[in-house]
């Protein structure tokens, strides 16, 4: 049975009303997938967005090589995949789980008949386009302005959150794919926080013993 509460919590859907509601949840399903299943593959053609029950999933982007470039980490609660709603092109990039997880699909096509009919929550769209293209902004701008020592230490606190001890949910080449930067470099960054004893490191746990140093060097 699909989780009302979890959609009536995404952006996109807040402002529906309970038959609005029950309308949608009545046409979307559950899905679980293992770790390295695809959602989606970039060009597929989109029928339906998601929303994350549990787990975690990377929107990606590939290049010619196979290299990839993590754009976004999709954890509970998170929507992706909506903008085929709005402008029917193909993906714009892969989704991936990055272990066992469990998402809510829900097709277009209940959505549009309701957007068409009420194009005043088209507001709550163009909020989330205006929030993702200031995460864009952003990105752009560390690929600017920070080295790949830096873009390490922005990635290790957003994946800490307010936490001091942290697990790392991703591998170590997910975690270079999300800098934008080798493996070896982005190792090369950690080793030297812990040589500077702003982390600890055991396997994949960490311990952020110099919060203050590590936020300054991601700025």
């Amino acid at each position: 049975m699909v989780d009302i509460d979890l959609l009536q919590n995404v952006e996109l859907l807040t402002h529906l009303t309970d038959e609005e509601m029950v309308s949608v949840a009545a046409s979307a399903q559950t899905r679980r997938y293992l770790r390295g299943d695809v959602v989606f593959a970039e060009g597929d053609e989109p029928n339906r967005l998601c929303v994350v029950s549990s787990g975690r999933l990377a929107i990606s982007k590939r290049s010619v090589d196979g290299r990839e470039s993590m754009v976004a980490l999709m954890e509970h609660g998170d929507v992706f995949g909506e903008m085929g709603l709005f402008d029917g092109l193909g993906r714009s990039a892969e989704a991936r789980a990055l272990e066992p997880s469990e998402l809510v699909e829900v097709p277009y096509e209940p959505l549009r008949k309701i957007y068409e009919a009420r194009p005043d929550l088209l507001w709550g769209v163009v909020k989330l386009v205006a929030q993702r293209l200031r995460n864009t902004d952003s990105a752009l701008a560390d690929s600017v302005f920070l080295d790949v020592t830096g873009r390490t230490a922005k990635r290790l606190l957003e994946l800490a959150g307010d936490a001091d001890d942290f697990a790392l949910p991703i591998t170590q080449e997910e975690l270079a794919g999300m800098v934008g930067a080798s493996r070896e470099r982005v190792n090369k960054a950690i080793a030297s926080f812990v040589r500077l004893r702003w982390i600890e490191q055991h396997d994949r746990r960490y311990r952020i013993t110099n919060r203050e140093e590590l936020e300054r060097r991601s700025r």
